[in-house]
């Protein structure tokens, strides 16, 4: 996939779920054999992309809850998810 469209619905694959650990004290996004320590920003995007809200829809509420520009985050919420698309730890849905 080259990049996420607009009009894309990101989802958490079966299997794939997002987890605080309180021991190490972070947000990690675990996959079989594999997990991603997230940081506040990742956290943020991921709990936003909960497979009903469209890619518009997750900048839209992340704009809203940080009272920041949507154009800054949509690139890099685009980025990320792109980036964990191609990584197979989150999926579009058709």
């Amino acid at each position: 996939m080259t990049e996420i469209a607009e009009t894309d619905v990101p989802f958490l694959p079966r299997g794939v779920r997002v987890h605080h650990c309180a021991v190490r004290k972070g947000w990690y996004l675990l996959a079989p054999e594999r997990a991603v320590k997230m940081d506040q920003i990742a956290h943020a995007i991921l709990s936003a992309t909960d497979g009903d809200r469209d890619f518009c829809g997750i900048v839209d509420k992340l704009a809203v809850d940080f009272n920041a520009p949507k154009d800054r985050i949509a690139q890099d919420a685009r980025k990320f998810l792109t980036d964990l698309v191609n990584r197979r730890m989150v999926e579009i849905r058709p």
